[in-house]
């Protein structure tokens, strides 16, 4: 994994709004003064007549790009997820999500991971939030690949979008092309003992925990949910029912997130034993991105300890 290179998904996201607004002339990107910080730079600098800086007040920001919406645009909103998610949390639900627009959320530096930005900052709870709206679809790439290629099929699709990036640079193991579908998971490597669900920069982590436990005699599957909502549900039902015990991994709070996706599906169809590895109901703190990681057990050691201790092993 150390010889991968490695990619920030904010920078990916600039990076694919540029792209795709070379022949999408009905884009547009807003951002609450964090231009710099969530890489909608890169547009503004390709595309300045259709960037559009909103200052810090986020919440205006969503009501301005629900009016772009209903003009035929198709406006990507850019900030922090815990001024996305959170701050602006009501015009999301009420000026988007009511009246179920095509507005595009790219929310950057969710998670513990933002590190030395700290608690304040530290946004582990907009998967929670956003499921909540009713047709929000919602999703958090791996890597680099999958995030730009998330960013095109956000474009493609009607109605309305929450994209969460990540600050910390990770490993990129798509290859170019991949393939992404929005509500699909995708199977990363079999395994019959028991199966491990992640998103986002947790999904490398759990490959290499896959690793290990091979190692140990644990035959891990090792699926990447990106989309949260609408969750892949036979692929979570096909993985209780063949490997019976299912670990899932989020750089978020246990509360709300991938985690609970997971068990709303299982306890309905096929309840199985689910360990889920998350962010506890707790704040974070300042510190280094990878440190942090490590402190909170969003890391492979912890995903094998908890799924060895899971398989009886």
């Amino acid at each position: 994994m150390a010889e991968m290179k490695k990619v920030a998904t904010r920078d990916s996201y600039g990076n694919a709004l540029k792209e795709l607004g070379a022949s999408a002339e009905n884009l547009v990107v807003l951002d609450a003064d964090l231009a710099g910080a969530t890489k909608t730079g890169v547009f503004q600098k390709a595309f300045p007549e259709r960037h559009f800086d909103c200052g810090i007040a986020e919440a205006n920001m969503i009501g301005v790009a629900a009016g772009l919406s209903t003009m035929g645009l198709v406006p990507f909103a850019s900030t922090f997820a815990m001024f996305a998610a959170g701050r602006a949390f009501e015009q999301v639900r009420n000026t988007i999500g009511y009246p179920h627009l095509n507005v595009k959320i790219g929310a950057t530096h969710g998670g513990i991971s933002v590190g030395e930005d700290g608690a304040s900052h530290q946004c582990c709870e907009d998967f929670a939030l956003m499921r909540t709206i009713p047709g929000m679809t919602v999703m958090c790439p791996a890597d680099d690949v999958e995030a730009r290629a998330m960013v095109k099929a956000a474009y493609e699709m009607e109605g309305p979008v929450y994209m969460r990036f990540g600050r910390a640079a990770t490993p990129v193991f798509h290859q170019e092309g991949f393939p992404f579908q929005i509500g699909k998971g995708e199977l990363l490597q079999d395994g019959t003992d028991v199966a491990i669900i992640a998103n986002g920069i947790m999904v490398p982590e759990a490959m290499e925990a896959g690793r290990t436990l091979a190692e140990q005699g644990v035959s891990a599957r090792i699926i990447n949910m990106a989309t949260i909502k609408p969750l892949d549900g036979e692929m979570v039902l096909n993985a209780a029912r063949e490997c019976g015990r299912i670990v899932t991994v989020e750089e978020h709070s246990i509360i709300g997130g991938l985690g609970e996706a997971v068990c709303g599906v299982l306890s309905e169809r096929c309840p199985v034993p689910v360990k889920r590895i998350g962010v506890n109901d707790e704040f974070g703190h300042s510190g280094p991105a990878a440190a942090l990681l490590k402190a909170f057990g969003l890391c492979a050691d912890n995903i094998v300890a908890q799924t060895l201790a899971l398989v009886g092993k």
